[in-house]
């Protein structure tokens, strides 16, 4: 199930070089690029995973996390392998390296799939889902045309050109920002920060947004990035909702946990800025509820995945009538 790649150009001796993210890899002739997705084939680009789906299951949309889009909802998530960026704490890095089986997801049955479970529509999740680009654009479409809707959970690494068309084929996004200074990126997960920065900006106004960022112990957890990360943030708009999550020891990174004071530390210092902001991956009493910005009033209990709408009519609080930037 592979079919031509978008976004790449022929160059010299048979090699492609991909345009679809900053990564812009050369790729030989039987070659495949660093995010397991495309291959050169005869100086053709192809999408070598298209349709080809690693994991799949019906998940709370809190669980992406989207607190802010129709909650209390479930929504089919699916994912493939690989990832655009090698980050050392990977959550997912068994889903990044390719450890599991695949198996064909034709968009058609994909859509049914979602259709017969119940589910608001579909989630583009668990590995880097931008890179499987050709899939998900297809997906999109008939998703979109069978009623349901589209949430992409991704790193936002993708130049501008296929973003924007992305943007105009999905309902949702939550874009996890890693941290907020280059060095981190180019350590940590061999990136650059401005693209990400970029496609938030992009995408804030465009599709419902909310922004994750995981904090890792010793890596991007000073309170100077803290602030940084929280005044860009509030500079594009201060309605996103933000999650700081704890990260816990995994795959090529082995410091403690995050601190819990420190993440309510975050929390303190965003909502000075920040009109939602959230924190994940720990069990809280409040900070995983949304409060009315204006009057404070409860809006939606949560309890892990388990949700409650208490103080919502419509968009609005029940309470004192302001309107919400939530999605029902």
């Amino acid at each position: 199930m592979e079919r031509e790649a978008e976004y790449y150009r022929r160059t010299d001796n048979g090699k492609v070089e991909c345009v679809l993210c900053p990564r812009r890899c050369v790729i030989s002739e039987g070659k495949t690029g660093f995010c397991m997705h495309r291959t050169n084939r005869d100086g053709t680009l192809m999408a070598a995973l298209y349709g080809k789906v690693a994991a799949a299951a019906d998940d709370p949309i809190e669980k992406k996390p989207l607190y802010h889009f129709h909650p209390g909802r479930g929504i089919l998530s699916i994912g493939s392998f690989g990832c655009n960026l090698a980050c050392r704490f990977c959550q997912n890095w068994h889903l990044v390296e390719g450890k599991g089986r695949l198996r064909d997801l034709p968009v058609e049955d994909l859509v049914s799939l979602a259709r017969s479970s119940g589910s608001i529509g579909v989630a583009y999740t668990y590995n880097e889902p931008l890179i499987w680009f050709e899939y998900i654009k297809d997906a999109a479409k008939a998703v979109r045309a069978a009623g349901m809707v589209n949430v992409l959970v991704t790193n936002g690494y993708l130049e501008p050109e296929p973003f924007d068309e992305m943007l105009g084929l999905v309902d949702a996004m939550n874009i996890d920002l890693k941290g907020i200074r280059d060095s981190f990126y180019r350590e940590y997960s061999k990136g650059m920060v401005e693209p990400v920065k970029r496609n938030i900006a992009a995408a804030a106004g465009r599709v419902h947004l909310e922004v994750t960022n995981l904090l890792v112990t010793g890596a991007n957890d000073t309170r100077e990035e803290i602030r940084d990360l929280v005044d860009f943030i509030a500079r594009t708009d201060p309605e996103i909702p933000l999650h700081f999550s704890r990260y816990f020891p995994n795959y090529r990174y082995d410091k403690p946990p995050t601190d819990t004071g420190l993440l309510a530390q975050a929390y303190r210092i965003a909502s000075e800025k920040l009109s939602y902001v959230y924190l994940g991956n720990m069990a809280t009493d409040r900070e995983s509820n949304t409060y009315c910005p204006s009057c404070g009033g409860l809006l939606v209990d949560r309890r892990g995945y388990a949700t409650r709408v208490v103080g919502l009519a419509g968009r609005d609080c029940a309470e004192c009538g302001a309107r919400t930037n939530f999605v029902i």
